[in-house]
């Protein structure tokens, strides 16, 4: 069953059918987040918190050293905004380091890191300097060394990882100017040459991210349609194309806001030959291969926005214990005191987060598909609102650029460049909005499996009435737990406050689930079109995923007895007690709303009836 009803347009119904075509079906493994939305608080797959094994952090520990060693020696952040490029000598530098191999196995001649060490140099490269974290996130996580791992041959892996080593960049060409979150859209096409040994690539690729500066690139093109339940669908194909092959052509560099030396642009591909056996996993699978990379792919970009976040809060710390106004250091100000409070808190969770879902990722026995989503979209917003804030603690100093501070005798700290780098990162690998609907999609697949069958194409009387009592059988046995009361917290294993709050998640937990099953039976298939009411839901599931990282990264901090971890219990408990508010009140909007009202106005809006308040501008 799809999220779909009938009074859809054929156009938005075929999107969103070649959508669920292309996403995992099944869930192999375990999904803490997924669970939740069932009301089942699974702790076992949360607790003890991860831990990464000693030898593997030694081997990131040595790295990042001499990772940080070479960055602050040999980049300046601020020379690359002003003059929008990355030096060659830096790029060079990186190469030798191998970072443009980091993930790559041992045996193709990678460094073959730990997804954990992986994201922690991206942690540390996003603290500093977001182009050069662009830069090797757009390679690695998303480019082409990550699915070639997950889905190249032996042939493709042993001739082109062993090249990421010497120092090829890679880049993953998706987006057309008419096809972004949706892409059957898409209109570059890939045609088999009649001998069967080539297909000739005709087509424009956008915003390809390392673009210009590529060797090789993950290609998505449109080949021969197959019928699919009697319809005819369009395939979309990936393929590993070299970027010096003839008819590629990088037609124009695209300028940004923020990240200045962003290698991205418009690429145009002109009767390109491309080896068959460049294919990438199968003809028509090269949608379900991007969603499946971006599983993994995704986790860079929380990583970087800790780190960043990390940097925030040793700019305001030292700022408002020095800034003196009124007789008293602005620290000591209940307004910036408030403001410090929930920067330090959401940090700390941020940092559960990203460490909990990369661990996940290494362990390869968790389902990440909704973690890392969860992760992608929590931590976005959460820096960007550090980062706000920052700016706001530090005032003019914040607005005004490093270089004209520096100018005038001031520190350099560049917290306007940081802004507008970081702006991005709530649109890039999935934007915010869609983040929301991937969420929802995946939690409501415990519904949808067993209430599709009804709803199924062709289906006999016999088989609906099958799928009926199937589906009577589940729910009758499932319903009556959400309304068992969570007596107890001492299961949990953590220090009281903890324990309450996880017996807090548990508790709503189950009526999350309960609420959102009568909104399913209310709503049914119309519930696609109630997206304001969904994101309730999806706020809620990440609320409580959130708090479940940070109550169980807590107590593995409380539990080293290093000073490292001082003061996390507090932490995770005030970010639980502000959590709690916050889905008081998402609950409380899930019934009484202005959701009709809302709908309403923008269709005035979206018709011109406003168009008169449009005057007197520019």
């Amino acid at each position: 069953m799809s999220l779909y009803d009938k009074s859809m347009g054929k156009e938005a119904r075929a999107s969103m059918e070649f959508a669920e075509d292309s996403r995992d079906t099944e869930w192999q493994h375990p999904s803490y987040s997924a669970l939740l939305y069932q009301g089942n608080v699974k702790w076992d797959l949360l607790h003890p918190f991860p831990q990464q094994p000693i030898e593997d952090k030694k081997i990131g520990d040595e790295f990042i050293a001499n990772f940080q060693k070479f960055i602050e020696e040999h980049l300046d952040a601020d020379a690359v905004d002003r003059t929008g490029e990355i030096p060659d000598d830096v790029l060079k530098g990186l190469a030798d380091m191998g970072c443009f191999a980091m993930k790559i196995p041992k045996e193709y001649n990678g460094l073959g890191l730990s997804q954990v060490n992986y994201n922690r140099v991206l942690h540390l490269a996003g603290s500093y300097c977001g182009n050069l974290c662009a830069l090797l996130s757009a390679h690695q996580s998303i480019g082409v060394p990550q699915p070639l791992l997950m889905f190249g041959t032996d042939d493709q892996k042993r001739k082109y990882l062993p090249r990421f080593r010497e120092g090829a960049i890679s880049a993953f060409a998706l987006t057309e100017e008419d096809a972004g979150s949706d892409p059957r859209a898409m209109t570059t096409s890939a045609t088999l040459s009649e001998d069967g040994s080539h297909y000739v690539i005709s087509g424009e690729k956008l915003w390809c991210t390392n673009g210009t500066k590529a060797d090789l690139i993950i290609l998505m093109a449109v080949t021969a349609p197959k019928v699919v339940r009697g319809k005819e669908r369009k395939q979309i194909t990936a393929f590993i194309v070299e970027m010096n092959t003839p008819g590629v052509e990088v037609v124009h560099r695209c300028r940004f806001m923020g990240l200045k030396a962003l290698y991205n642009g418009v690429i145009r591909f002109t009767e390109v030959k491309v080896p068959k056996e460049n294919m990438l996993l199968g003809e028509g699978d090269g949608l379900r291969l991007a969603l499946q990379t971006l599983n993994t792919g995704r986790l860079s970009i929380p990583a970087a926005c800790t780190g960043n976040s990390k940097w925030c809060m040793k700019i305001i710390r030292k700022w408002s214990n020095e800034r003196v106004q009124w007789g008293h250091p602005i620290g000591e100000h209940e307004t910036i005191a408030g403001k410090q409070a929930k920067i330090a808190s959401d940090t700390f969770a941020m940092d559960a987060v990203w460490k909990l879902a990369s661990s996940m990722a290494d362990n390869k026995r968790f389902d990440i598909r909704l973690e890392a989503a969860v992760a992608k979209l929590f931590n976005t917003e959460a820096h960007y609102a550090i980062l706000q804030e920052t700016l706001q603690i530090r005032g003019g100093r914040g607005f005004e650029t490093a270089d004209s501070l520096k100018a005038r005798g001031q520190e350099g700290i560049p917290i306007e460049r940081a802004l507008r780098d970081s702006r991005v990162n709530l649109i890039f690998e999935g934007s915010t909005e869609i983040m929301h609907l991937f969420i929802a999609r995946e939690a409501l697949d415990f519904h949808l499996q067993h209430i599709g069958a009804l709803f199924k194409p062709g289906i006999t009387m016999g088989g609906k009435v099958s799928a009926l009592l199937n589906m009577t059988k589940t729910y009758s046995l499932w319903y009556p737990k959400l309304w068992l009361p969570v007596l107890s917290s001492g299961h949990f294993g953590m220090s009281p406050p903890l324990n309450k709050h996880m017996r807090t998640v548990a508790r709503l937990s189950k009526k999350m689930s309960r609420v959102l099953f009568h909104k399913m039976a209310v709503h049914q298939k119309k519930m696609a079109e109630k997206q304001l009411l969904i994101n309730r839901f999806v706020q809620i599931g990440t609320e409580l995923f959130i708090m479940s990282a940070a109550c169980s990264y807590a107590h593995s901090l409380l539990s080293s007895q290093s000073d490292e971890g001082a003061g996390a219990p507090d932490l995770a408990d005030y970010y639980c007690r502000e959590a709690q508010r916050r889905i008081d009140q998402l609950f409380r909007d899930i019934g009484s709303n202005n959701d009709k009202a809302t709908v309403k106005l923008n269709k005035q809006f979206m018709q011109g009836e406003f168009e008169w308040m449009e005057d007197e501008i520019v």
